[in-house]
């Protein structure tokens, strides 16, 4: 899913600024989104106090729930998404001429460059969803032609009984084969109940996790599903006590030093760019982000930008 929200608002994107370890709890708010049936999402991320992870600025966990996906043709700039399922089929078409269906454990992977457009459909009647969406931003003075991949054996990175899929970027030893433009990990975690084990994780990056499934100890914290859990910087390793069997999403990068301005599905570096980019996406005669066969012409309108300027905000704390 993406962000189709018919009254978005401005996000800031920048780095929490962090200059040590920490264990801080974030709730995750509500979100209906207009012209998906029936669909709630939970944000996790951004957060005024928190609005990246990294090169992370966006998380929502779908589901579980039955409902049918419906989204339109919409488009994007200035990220990649990645879609990592935990139940139901997707089926994900793209302005570059991508038809393919994601199941669980699979990763679909969209670099947005300058512009990209796609639609996602559930497959089934009403079927049971479950999911995460995350973007990532692209840094400043990268410019990468439109792309999409499609990972299904993914490498796993195991200690003891713990197990790892690692979706994005590096975990220990184990490197996903998915396109990066900055130093990252993202990795669904599996720890059987009563296993002990740990994580290792570099000490420039922030970390965070969310618990999808079960009760663990993350570095001494019980944690169940619901919040993010952010970690701060400077760890080596976090430590993690299954209390049942647990799965949990390990995001983390370096912090990421560019302020961003994110609105609807866009990303950029200032209103103006924002600006230009949903002009683009109204303007009929623009080719700016191609044409995503196979619906008619039906499309997700962009809603209009509030009467301000959009601007970052400066960062809370230097790093």
């Amino acid at each position: 899913m993406s962000n189709v929200e018919s009254r978005p608002v401005e996000s800031v994107c920048q780095s929490k600024g962090t200059s040590g370890a920490e264990l801080e709890r974030y709730e995750s708010r509500v979100v209906p989104l207009g012209g998906i049936r029936a669909i709630q999402v939970h944000r996790l991320l951004p957060q005024r106090a928190l609005p990246t992870v990294g090169a992370w600025c966006f998380l929502d966990q779908f589901g579980p729930q039955r409902a049918d996906m419906q989204v339109l043709p919409h488009p994007h700039t200035g990220l990649q998404t990645v879609t990592w399922p935990l139940a139901g089929e997707i089926r994900h078409r793209d302005s570059l001429g991508h038809d393919v269906v994601i199941r669980p454990g699979q990763l679909n992977l969209m670099t947005s460059g300058s512009g990209i457009a796609h639609s996602e459909f559930s497959l089934g009647d009403n079927p049971l969803l479950d999911g995460l969406q995350l973007w990532i931003a692209l840094p400043a003075g990268t410019d990468p032609v439109p792309a999409f991949e499609q990972h299904t054996d993914l490498p796993i990175h195991s200690d003891g009984d713990l197990r790892a899929a690692v979706f994005m970027g590096e975990l220990g030893a184990v490197a996903s084969p998915a396109t990066t433009y900055s130093r990252l990990v993202g990795a669904e975690i599996r720890v059987p109940a009563g296993a002990a084990s740990s994580i290792p994780l570099r000490p420039n990056f922030e970390h965070a996790v969310l618990v999808l499934d079960g009760t663990i100890a993350v570095a001494g914290a019980e944690l169940a599903p619901g919040p993010l859990l952010y970690l701060g910087i400077g760890r080596r390793e976090v430590q993690l006590t299954a209390t049942t069997d647990a799965r949990l999403i390990l995001l983390g990068g370096e912090p990421f030093t560019d302020d961003l301005v994110m609105w609807w599905n866009f990303v950029g570096r200032s209103h103006d760019e924002i600006a230009a980019a949903r002009a683009d996406w109204e303007d009929p005669d623009s080719e700016r982000f191609g044409v995503v066969e196979g619906h008619d012409g039906e499309r997700i309108p962009a809603p209009v930008i509030p009467p301000v300027r959009l601007s970052p905000r400066r960062r809370q704390r230097p790093l």
